[in-house]
């Protein structure tokens, strides 16, 4: 299983039934132990309108990717959360809910070589180097904005994958101008394309909201299905500084309305899935 296997939808397609599960499990299921009874997934699901069978399906595929763990308490089936689902989710909780201003402080850069005997390692490296936002400059060679470090050293380390990698501290210095390169070693043009689908998305869910207050349960739906939606962009998002990115860039407006979404949404959806957890524990 790599990180990748959490967010792995296609962008800007509607989310299949096994992410709004992860969704689920990441905003509900650690505070109630991890762990959540089939029962219950299926009533959560349900206001979702994903019907039981595709629930034990995803369940089932999910399970496969090691994400989720087949477990009984007090004789009732249920599923919980993996040791590295549950790793990958609190490095997402940070990526996904926290802004963080970037600066222009430079670079990380990560040079890798994995012998050809070890080529799964390969994969597994690359996949968790994108994830954690990195771009490509050239063939074992990535690159990522400086705040990157902590987080990509630790996740190496964590998975054992720091015996093929170097890890150096850069500045660009020549021979190009630094914001076209960037276009580059991301494919700018196409998060700009998200970003923009997003506000045009969601734009009219914060219209509904901002003419009054509805129910607990439309908070819990909207919730879901937004934070599905924006969970994808910021592992394809390295949080470059505005002076590299494009004068059109939308990244700002659609976080700025996932932050208002997720102040609005947050508290009610989190009454009514509390509420239904409990009733089916």
């Amino acid at each position: 299983m790599t990180a990748s296997d959490l967010v792995d939808d296609s962008p800007g397609q509607p989310a299949p039934p096994r992410s709004l599960i992860v969704t689920v499990y990441g905003l509900y299921a650690r505070e109630v132990g991890g762990w959540i009874s089939v029962s219950a997934l299926i009533r959560l699901l349900a206001e979702l309108d994903v019907d039981a069978q595709a629930v034990r399906s995803s369940i089932f595929r999910l399970k496969r990717r090691e994400i989720l763990v087949a477990e009984r308490r007090d004789g009732r089936a249920g599923y919980a959360l993996s040791p590295y689902a549950r790793s990958v989710l609190e490095t997402g909780d940070r990526r996904i809910f926290e802004r963080h201003a970037a600066t222009d402080d430079g670079w990380v850069i990560a040079v890798f070589s994995v012998p050809e005997s070890e080529r799964q390692h390969r994969h597994q490296l690359r996949s968790r180097l994108a994830w954690l936002g990195f771009g490509t400059v050239s063939s074992g060679v990535w690159i990522a904005p400086a705040h990157a470090l902590d987080d990509t050293r630790d996740h190496l380390l964590q998975h054992g994958l720091e015996q093929y990698v170097d890890l150096f501290r850069a500045d660009y210095v020549a021979f190009g101008d630094p914001a076209e390169q960037v276009g580059r070693w991301w494919d700018l043009e196409a998060l700009q394309k998200l970003y923009d689908d997003f506000v045009a998305e969601f734009t009219p869910m914060a219209g509904r909201w901002a003419g009054g207050a509805l129910s607990d349960q439309e908070a819990f739906i909207d919730y879901v299905h937004v934070l599905t939606a924006w969970r994808r962009l910021p592992y394809l998002d390295p949080g470059l500084p505005d002076t590299l990115l494009p004068a059109t860039w939308s990244g700002t407006t659609a976080a700025d309305l996932f932050a208002s979404l997720r102040s609005t949404l947050a508290d009610p959806a989190h009454e009514f899935a509390g509420g239904l957890l409990t009733e089916n524990s």
